[in-house]
């Protein structure tokens, strides 16, 4: 009993001084420790890995800081910075995030873009269809058979009668000359042929004043002048304009009444100078009119106008319509649609995958998992919901089609990218989206943190040796920028078209880089 006691005994200090012996050879937990400890309530802590610089310059910090702005240094947790090289620039949102802002992907692919141009127009009056009728002599107005504007009058239809005292006597002439002739058929052939030179001249008289062959004939037959002559439309249509009133005087050349045949009339689109190239003559279009929301009328572009809109650069398109019914208003606006067929099957994706910066269009790629890749793209045709993708996404990958904005927002605000440049990989030797040169101070502004510096030329940007203007990251990196001196400098583009020095060091000498690192 006492020899098993004393075994037992034996046994529980050798495992006691093993265990101990073991757990003296663990490494200590902490929050610098490689492995995350499990808290009591059996939930994983996020391993802090460093601080990185909210507006995505190349500075990071083990500790909490503020920027030179007041802004507070952004936490990179362990799992946020990748070293995946298939997402260097991929954007991280949470799975719950992702739910939450309703982000939808599509895949790219292989399509036929159906373009159409669209365009504004309005309906005109055709103006090969339009009369004036405006008396070659002077006269006054005797009697008006047509007194409004807007009524419709058909072919031959009288509209006005004129008394003119020219009128009546070439009348007479015509009348005399005419007897004349018929007296002198047996006399001599030379009384006989100047009295007819004077009746064809008086007839042509007649004639240029407009006068009707039926007027003409009953002047001949009757031999009596008509006080009065009668103007009739000379073509079925709508009376647009009327300034003849009842009794006044008209001078040769006045338009008295106006007359336009509404059965066909012009459509004037104004077509943006990037889409006048691809509309041709003859192209079938659709015209939809707010008047009459479920017709369309079809036509067909009968002429591009040579000249340009400065103002609206737009170029005048005219479309010929056909009006039955005359339901077609000259001044209405009109809706106009040009189909310009379809293309050959090219990559594309919806519109609203394309974040257009003005400066550069990107789209952003789901790399699964809550991860997101910007990718700049080249664009090329258009059609109403899709476009082709010359450039920066192969067909099979997917592409976030909605809440791309939110997720471009997410990621700024958490400094994931810079300006969609390079996040940082690793506490120790962050990744950044900078460039370096050297050259030569030129000047520099004390107060703004403005330099101008003479560079050579920067490989990662494809850029010449030229002169520009450069922001200061802080006010510590003036010290060794001094006009005319030789310098080594790193920089970054904090937002488009703003280059940021970071670091800076007279040639030969130990870079000097700014607070933070």
């Amino acid at each position: 009993m006492k020899a098993g006691a004393g075994i037992a005994i034996g046994l529980s200090v050798a495992l006691a001084a093993g265990g101990g012996y073991w757990l003296g050879q663990r490494p200590a937990a902490g929050p610098d420790a490689s492995v995350v400890a499990a808290t009591e309530g059996g939930k994983k802590e996020r391993k802090l890995l460093y601080y990185r610089n909210p507006m995505g310059l190349p500075d990071t910090s083990p500790t909490p800081k503020k920027d030179q702005m007041g802004m507070d240094y952004v936490p990179v947790y362990e799992g946020e910075a990748d070293d995946e090289p298939a997402a260097v620039n991929a954007i991280k949102i949470s799975s719950d995030k992702v739910q939450k802002l309703g982000v939808r992907t599509e895949a790219a692919e292989m399509r036929t873009l159906d373009k159409r141009v669209r365009a504004a127009g309005r309906i005109e009056i055709d103006e090969r269809r339009s009369f004036t009728i405006a008396p070659k002599f002077e006269g006054y107005v005797e009697r008006l058979h047509v007194n409004v504007t807007g009524q419709p009058v058909a072919k031959g239809q009288p509209l006005f009668e004129v008394y003119s005292p020219e009128l009546v006597s070439a009348q007479r002439e015509y009348a005399i000359a005419a007897q004349g002739v018929e007296a002198l058929k047996n006399a001599g052939s030379e009384a006989l042929s100047g009295m007819q030179q004077l009746a064809e001249s008086s007839l042509a008289r007649l004639r240029n004043w407009d006068i009707s062959e039926e007027q003409i004939r009953a002047l001949s037959k009757s031999g009596a002048a008509k006080r009065t002559l009668t103007f009739r439309s000379p073509v079925s249509g709508i009376v647009t304009e009327k300034k003849a009133v009842q009794g006044m005087r008209f001078m040769p050349g006045e338009a008295l009444y106006q007359v336009a045949d509404l059965s066909s009339v012009w459509v004037l689109a104004d077509v943006f100078e990037q889409d006048i190239g691809q509309v041709k003559n003859g192209t079938a279009v659709t015209v939809r009119i707010n008047a009459y929301p479920d017709r369309h009328f079809e036509g067909r572009v009968s002429y591009v106008y040579p000249t340009l809109n400065a103002e609206t650069r737009t170029v005048p398109v005219r479309v010929e319509l056909a009006n039955p019914g005359q339901l077609l208003k000259p001044g209405m606006f009109a809706q106009v649609d040009v189909p310009l067929g379809a293309r050959a099957a090219v990559l594309a994706v919806p519109v609203s995958a394309v974040i257009d910066s003005g400066t550069r269009q990107i789209v952003l790629v789901a790399r699964g998992e809550g991860r997101f890749e910007p990718r700049e793209v080249k664009l090329g045709a258009r059609s109403d919901s899709h476009v082709e993708i010359t450039a920066g996404v192969k067909a099979g990958e997917d592409v976030v089609v909605a809440a791309n904005f939110l997720i471009d927002a997410e990621s700024n605000l958490k400094a994931a990218i810079g300006g969609f440049g390079q996040p940082a990989s690793s506490a120790a030797a962050p990744k950044t989206a900078g460039h370096r040169a050297e050259g030569t101070v030129e000047s520099i502004e004390v107060e703004s943190g403005a330099v101008m510096l003479e560079h050579g030329p920067v490989a990662s940007l494809n850029w010449p040796g030229m002169s520009m203007q450069f922001k200061l990251a802080n006010t510590a990196l003036q010290k060794d920028l001094k006009p005319g001196a030789k310098v080594s400098f790193e920089f970054v583009e904090r937002q488009p078209g703003e280059w940021v020095i970071t670091a800076v060091k007279p040639l030969g000498a130990t870079p000097t880089p700014h607070a933070g690192h």
